[in-house]
């Protein structure tokens, strides 16, 4: 499972993860699994499930300015325990810092408690991240790739 912190405005006009062009969620996931480029939302989905992934976000609800992971307040936290009932999910990911902090303050016993395994911190694909090209993204996030083989 990969949580990321809240959806952008793109996403929450789209109704769905990462659909801002700029971010490079998609091209990181086709790149680590070597797999096409997912367009539509539909071959999104069936790349999600084909890979055994699944996508969630780590805040349910939130305070934000735009969608600056920094702006964000008065967090509340997602509730995993039906999705790990259900699932299973062995490992969860967290896209970027602030995701990573939500887990860690709110939803860390949850995580381990459901996987054996702590969360693992990986570098965020928002376009605000522009330390990190595409190819050393690419590169950090083939831990998932090698957790999926």
């Amino acid at each position: 499972m990969i949580l990321g912190s809240f959806p952008s405005v793109i996403s929450r006009k789209f109704g769905f993860y990462y659909t801002n062009p700029q971010n490079r969620f998609w091209r990181v996931l086709a790149g680590i699994l070597n797999a096409p480029l997912p367009a539509s939302t539909d071959e999104k989905i069936e790349f999600l499930l084909s890979h055994h992934i699944a996508i969630y976000d780590a805040a349910i609800s939130c305070e934000i300015e735009g969608s600056s992971d920094a702006k964000m307040s008065k967090i509340v936290p997602v509730n995993l325990k039906p999705l790990f009932k259900e699932a299973n999910i062995k490992q969860v990911y967290a896209n970027g810092g602030k995701a990573y902090k939500i887990c860690k303050k709110y939803l860390e016993d949850e995580i381990i408690k459901a996987t054996k395994n702590e969360v693992i911190k990986l570098p965020s694909t928002s376009p605000a991240n522009a330390k990190f090209s595409l190819e050393k993204l690419t590169s950090e996030w083939s831990v998932i790739a090698r957790a999926l083989e």
